[in-house]
Order: structure tokens, then C-alpha cells, then sequence
């Protein structure tokens, strides 16, 4: 997994859809907490917890707004954290630092971005304790959690002289092998199947190809194409609750290089029944927000529910964003936009979509207009967490419940600066 994102067309070599945050990464990973066994039926369950990253910090929320805390780790020269994933006990949290960037002014971005030393750490949310990972025979400066298989084996991505890998290792980084192979694409947004005996990921190329998704073993074999076509960037595949479908988003890159909007899909694991859910690339993908002075971005993922369908952010008609992708020059920030706010206008609204049926559910609306985004389900069922940001404004932190009543903003991040990519903290039981 990397922090940002980009978009390719040749070898896998990186460039700006590359390095768009899932979640972080894309975030990539939406995950519940909450607290259960009682014998009374009865009894209140306690709110679940929410991770979120505000002014490069990590925080942590309770789904009813008490028990806001900043994540404060004391490790010299490291210039952000972010949360990736979550151990199977619900307890240890996977964590990545990056140091001061190497890009800069007069260093372009795709040259010297993955230069930037990164660590990749286990914090234990209970004892308070931080360990280092995936330290031994290290590849690359760059390195970054792809994905956790179990909880002794981890994938990692490398990126060596531009070209990225993706490498399978012990936890300490010994016994690395090769997951996918140099010359493949530059390979990333895994996930791993609910039985943990897949993954899905996306390759970047190489060239003439566009972004494909696939699924593999966890070790890399067994491979299968899924979804990919020359003019299509297919991102960001997420396995539904049951293992029975993948979803992702369809951008058409050449009518839209900023890749702003795309549509949604989902397929069968083994590649079947693949299908466009929406039309008229409605789904908001690369989000942009905020302005001049506090400004942000990152690729907006779909999430599904535990009843089965899919939530994504659907663009309300005739709706412009307040930044403006220019096409025209080279993209030397991960950025590459010019604030035009007086062009602004709509927002998006959060709904959920049926896999089958494609019947749509709208679940927020809002006058004037505002940009919803970054929804996920707890896998309790209970909340739903998204951001919600007026044009010009950083976005804030929102919970509801999964039918789209109860809304309410929960947090506003450090000091009123903003509240993004919210993921769940995995439930404790027994």
C-alpha cells in the first residue's frame, strides 16, 4: 500500500495514480469495533471506535464523539503516521511512517518521492508499545504494508529505482519472496479475501495496458484477471462480506486525466459476471477538498455492507469541483490543480447500490450542496462513518446509522483542521 496515488501507462514505473492514498491508502481497509458479550439482549452495546488522520496526526473517536485522543509516538524525524491494518486480535494496530519527503521544489515528484525513507511499525493499543517491522535484509528506502495475510506473514510493497514490487516476508522482513515481478505493472490496493485464501489487487501496466484488476493465491500464484481494457483505469478491488463478489471503481482516464469520476463494479472472484453498476462515471473518485492554505486529496474507495450491497458517493447533476486539474503541465506535486472556486458548484450525496438488482438507496442529501465521502459500514452493522466538507472547507468527521437516519458530525479533527480517512478498530468478542 502506498500513501498516495497516481495513474500509469507504461512498465511499472510510477506516476500520479500510483501513489493515491487508499488509505492510505485506500484504503484501504474499513474495519469495526465494538465491545460484546452479554447475556441480556437487552444491554447497550458500547460505541465503536473510530481511527482517523488529522494534520498528518492518527486519532481516535468513539462512534457517539466522546474519547477523542491523539496518537503521539516518539520516534525522531518522522514527519507523518498513518494507520494501515488491524492484527487479528483486534489489539495490535499496523502502523507506517514516512520521514520529510525527498520531493520537493526542483525535485520532482515521480523522481524523488519514493526516496523518502519509511517505516513500517505494530502498535499495541492496549500496552501503548511500538515495535519496528520488516527491518532485516530491507530492499529499498521505500518500502510500505501492502497487506497482512496472517498475522506472521506480511506483503510489502518495494520500490526500487522507480520500479515497484510487491515482496511477501516474515514480519521482520527475513524470508522475502517475490508476490508479483518486475515488469508486471506496479502492483498495489490488495485485498485479502474474507476466508484469507485470496487476494485482489490492481496492476498499473505496463504499457499498452491500464490498470487491471486481478486476484492470486497469497503467495502470488494461481493468478486471475478480473477486470482491464486499454481506456479503463480499473482501481481498488474490495472482496464483499461473503467472499461471493469484488468491487471497484471504473474510471475512463482518457476523458477524465484528473480522474475525478468513475463508475462503479463488481465481478465474480474468478472473473465472471463482471458488471457496471452505475452509468455517466458518477462515482466521486479522486477527491479533492479544502483550499490554498489546507488543502487535500486521495482516491475515494467503495465499502460494502453487511447486508450485501455496495457504498459509493454518487455526483449530484452538473457538479464541478472548486480545483481544476491542469492537463496541460507536468504534475511536479501529486497535485497539479489550480483553485478556481468561483467554477464550483453541487456537491455528492452517499448511497448504496445492489450487486444484482442495481437498485440505489440514497442515504444523505443535503441544501446548499456539500461533498460526501470516505463511507464505510462497521462490521457490526450498527454505524456508518463518511466525511462531509462544504467547497472551500477541510471535512469532518460524520456517523450515521446504515439506513441513513441519526446523522451527526462527530469531530472536526486538531484545532477545527479537518477529519479524513476514517476506519473502523476491529471488535474485541468474548
Amino acid at each position: 500500500m502506498l500513501p498516495l496515488d497516481t495513474a500509469t501507462t507504461h512498465q511499472s514505473s510510477l506516476d500520479r495514480r500510483s501513489f493515491l492514498q487508499h488509505g492510505i491508502v485506500g484504503g484501504l481497509m474499513a474495519v469495526s469495533s465494538s465491545c460484546v458479550g452479554t447475556s441480556s439482549s437487552k444491554r447497550q452495546l458500547p460505541p465503536n471506535q473510530i481511527f482517523f488522520v488529522s494534520s498528518g496526526k492518527t486519532c481516535v473517536i468513539r462512534s457517539d464523539g466522546t474519547g477523542f485522543r491523539v496518537l503521539e509516538f516518539s520516534v525522531p524525524n518522522q514527519a507523518t503516521w498513518q494507520p494501515v491494518e488491524f492484527f487479528s486480535d483486534g489489539r495490535r494496530v499496523l502502523f507506517l511512517s514516512m520521514e520529510p519527503r525527498r520531493d520537493g521544489p526542483g525535485r520532482p515528484f515521480d523522481e524523488y518521492y519514493t526516496q523518502t525513507p519509511t517505516h513500517i511499525w505494530s502498535y499495541d493499543l492496549t500496552s501503548d508499545s511500538l515495535v519496528e517491522l520488516c527491518t532485516r535484509d530491507r530492499m529499498a528506502p521505500f518500502q510500505t504494508p501492502a497487506l497482512l495475510v496472517e498475522d506472521t506473514r506480511i506483503l510489502v510493497q518495494v520500490v526500487r529505482k522507480q520500479v515497484g514490487q510487491i515482496w511477501s516476508m516474515n514480519l521482520d522482513g527475513s524470508d522475502a519472496r517475490e508476490f508479483t515481478r518486475e515488469g508486471e505493472g506496479f502492483p498495489y490496493g490488495l485485498s485479502l479475501s474474507p476466508d484469507g485464501r485470496r487476494v485482489a489487487f490492481h496492476t498499473a501496466g505496463p504499457a499498452p495496458h491500464s490498470y487491471r484488476i486481478w486476484t492470486s493465491d497469497v503467495d502470488g500464484g494461481n493468478r486471475t484477471l478480473i477486470a482491464g481494457h486499454p481506456e479503463h483505469l480499473h482501481f481498488g478491488p474490495v472482496w464483499s462480506n461473503d467472499g461471493a463478489w469484488l468491487s471497484w471503481v471504473d474510471c475512463l482516464q482518457g476523458r477524465d486525466p484528473a480522474h475525478d469520476w468513475a463508475d462503479v463494479c463488481v465481478g465474480r472472484p474468478d472473473g465472471t459476471d463482471v458488471r457496471t453498476l452505475t452509468e455517466g462515471q458518477s462515482h466521486w473518485f479522486g477527491a479533492t477538498y479544502g483550499n490554498p492554505t489546507q488543502r487535500g486529496s486521495g482516491s475515494n474507495m467503495l465499502a460494502w455492507t453487511s447486508t450485501g450491497e455496495v457504498l459509493f458517493t454518487r455526483k449530484l447533476p452538473g457538479s464541478k469541483l472548486a480545483w481544476e486539474f491542469q492537463a496541460h503541465r507536468p504534475d511536479t506535486d501529486h497535485f497539479n490543480r489550480d483553485w478556481k472556486p468561483e467554477l464550483a458548484r453541487g456537491g455528492t450525496e452517499l448511497c448504496r447500490i445492489h450487486p444484482q438488482t442495481k437498485a440505489v438507496t440514497r442515504l444523505t442529501a443535503s441544501n446548499p450542496a456539500v461533498w460526501d465521502f470516505r463511507v464505510s459500514e462497521s462490521t457490526d452493522g450498527r454505524d456508518v462513518v463518511f466525511c462531509r466538507c462544504a467547497t472551500g472547507e477541510p471535512p469532518n468527521l460524520w456517523v450515521m446509522k446504515p439506513d441513513g437516519s441519526g446523522q451527526r458530525q462527530i469531530s472536526t479533527g486538531i484545532d477545527g483542521k479537518g477529519a479524513d480517512h476514517p476506519r473502523w478498530v476491529p471488535s474485541r468478542r468474548g
